[in-house]
């Protein structure tokens, strides 16, 4: 699947690598033409760029000399009109492209591949599991969980736009000591209550009881007890505890599906420890008798990686339960056995970095050959202004009260400036979810996922600047002259065959050209570095230039019927990019705002 601006890229470069390969050395070229780094000049002097450093130096002359040589070489006519021309500009030989061809091809070609612009086939074949989210069922979703929860789904997008088969997958962390903990505030103090009795939102209750066993633990050293005798009692399927975590499960995750359904978040999968960590636990029995592990005095079982320069690991307690690694061993092969894949990525916070390390060590000494297809996508944490988040001292900033927070926001602003409009009650409280849920993802996306990220409400939902609301707020104003086109009788989505290219001559329309045309390899390089800021920072750049072209340009003028309607079909092409890069970035684009 190619795009115009890819293949002129490739043509220059495999232009240039032959060229080389007739009259220079080809022992100062990369291995590949595809490897010819292309980059983009200043403003003024062409659309791509080859510094002529590297082969220079390979070939022991002036980088100067031999950009001016190369520029008589490649400037035939011929190529020149249809592939461009080049320039020498000191060591730089820069290309600049032919324009009015490359608009016409650029709009043919969104105009063909429609919703789909933009994708590539560059993992075609491959499978890929992502798993992202992992919540405990003694807590509800909070705003570090929203970051995971759209990383992970974004990153999944990104690679099935790439051509990957991908599976989506959440683990529920749904047994353990944490479990049992909130499990033991409950008996002690619950006194038989329930979510509706409560009046709580049932993930929200679970909560409640973490939060209180926490202050519970402070005063009383039996508590800590009683929530261990709680996990011995569940592992030996004692019918009183298993029948409580069940239930008590079942609020938590019945809770905790609501919220993926606001913010759009979907799984293909759903695993569950109490599923996977009796597996992890046969693994790791199944190699008690051999050179792996040792046993302690205790009869607790580790493995000493302290020759890799990690450390001893205790796989399984003296009393025979386990722990997160057992589980996540049995949770993986159990995955490779259900869906073998080519590459296993997980998306959790950077504070698990060492796990990781520590679980494909062990993998990898098990002797499974797909350990080598794992890998660890870390991200930083997310900050309030006044400091980090606490779940077990109930200070978390709780999904569902953020996004209604949001929406609350938002929803005054629609109101404020739809003064002139009838909206429905019902029209404004959507619009303000969809708008809410664009925002917080734009703006958790929005840093490099290894960076720690603020967050900012009011910076967040802010109509101007660089926020998810603004570029949504971009979409609808181009949908409003698409429609306004309409009414004054032009063809808001013309005939690509039938337009003038060369009317599309202003410096901005030319600019917004060529952005457009650089989105499917901004997808490419996002997908290939799973990281989503490189879309975010490509929308804003975007959104941007459309709005300096609104307010220089007239699009919609019945007077000037062939400009307009280029101009229309370049808007068409734009909302196009949008709508998809907005797809991907699970924002819910809105026609009006």
């Amino acid at each position: 699947m190619s795009y115009p601006l890819e293949s002129y890229r490739s043509y220059w470069q495999d232009r240039i690598y032959n060229l080389f390969h007739q009259r220079y050395s080809a022992t100062s070229l990369p291995a590949r033409a595809a490897d010819l780094a292309i980059g983009i000049p200043p403003e003024g002097h062409g659309e791509l760029a080859i510094a002529l450093f590297p082969l220079a130096k390979g070939l022991r002359r002036n980088p100067v000399e031999l950009a001016a040589e190369l520029a008589q070489q490649l400037g035939d006519a011929e190529s020149s009109a249809r592939w461009g021309r080049t320039e020498a500009q000191g060591p730089y030989l820069n290309i600049h492209l032919p324009r009015q061809r490359f608009s016409d091809e650029l709009l043919h070609s969104i105009a063909a591949h429609g919703k789909h612009y933009g994708n590539n086939s560059q993992y075609a074949g491959q499978r890929i599991m992502v798993e992202f989210s992992s919540p405990n069922t003694n807590k509800p979703l909070h705003l570090g969980h929203l970051r995971n929860n759209v990383l992970g789904a974004v990153i999944a997008n990104l690679l099935e736009a790439c051509g990957a088969e991908v599976r989506r997958v959440n683990l529920i962390n749904n047994r353990g000591i944490h479990i049992c903990k909130s499990m033991a505030a409950y008996i002690r103090f619950g006194n038989a209550a329930t979510p509706a009795s409560a009046g709580r939102k049932a993930d929200h209750f679970v909560g409640d009881w973490y939060v209180r066993y926490n202050q519970w633990e402070k005063h009383d050293p039996q508590a800590l007890g009683e929530a261990r005798n709680l996990l011995r009692r569940w592992e030996k399927h004692d019918p009183q505890v298993y029948a409580l975590w069940e239930r008590m499960n079942s609020w938590a995750e019945q809770g905790m599906r609501h919220t993926y359904r606001a913010t759009g978040i979907t799984f293909d999968d759903w695993d569950y420890e109490s599923n996977t960590y009796l597996r992890g636990k046969e693994e790791i029995l199944r190699h008690k008798d051999g050179q792996l592990l040792e046993q302690g005095d205790d009869g607790s079982l580790w493995i000493d990686l302290q020759d890799v320069g990690l450390d001893r690991k205790v796989l399984l307690r003296a009393d025979g339960t386990s722990l997160y690694v057992t589980q996540d061993i049995g949770t993986i092969i159990a995955r490779y056995e259900r869906w073998p894949f080519d590459r296993h990525i997980y998306v959790v916070a950077s504070e698990q970095q060492y796990h990781f390390k520590v679980l494909f060590e062990i993998l990898r000494r098990m002797g499974y050959r797909w350990t080598a297809s794992l890998a660890h996508r870390s991200y930083g944490m997310v900050y309030l202004p006044e400091g980090k988040m606490k779940s077990r001292e109930g200070t978390v900033v709780d999904a569902d009260d953020l996004l209604d927070t949001l929406s609350a926001l938002i929803r005054q602003e629609i109101v404020a400036r739809a003064e002139q409009r009838e909206m429905r009650e019902s029209d404004i409280d959507a619009l303000g979810h969809k708008i809410a849920v664009a925002a917080l993802h734009y703006w958790l996306l929005q840093i490099e996922p290894q960076k720690d990220v603020s967050f900012d409400t009011q910076r967040s939902i802010s109509f101007t600047g660089n926020s998810g609301a603004y570029i949504l707020y971009v979409g609808a104003r181009i949908a409003s002259v698409l429609r306004e086109a309409t009414r004054q009788g032009l063809k808001a989505s013309p005939d690509i065959e039938q337009l003038q290219i060369e009317l599309l001559n202003d410096p901005l329309e030319w600019n917004l050209i060529y952005t457009i045309a650089d989105f499917p390899l901004v997808i490419a390089r996002s997908a290939a570095s799973m990281d989503p800021s490189r879309i975010t920072g490509y929308l804003y750049r975007l959104a941007k230039l459309f709005s300096q072209y609104y307010h220089k340009l007239p699009i919609v003028n019945v007077k000037e019927t062939p400009q307009s309607e280029a101009r229309l079909a370049l808007c068409n092409s734009l909302l196009t990019t949008l709508r998809r890069g907005c797809e991907l970035l699970l924002m819910p684009m809105v026609s009006q705002m």
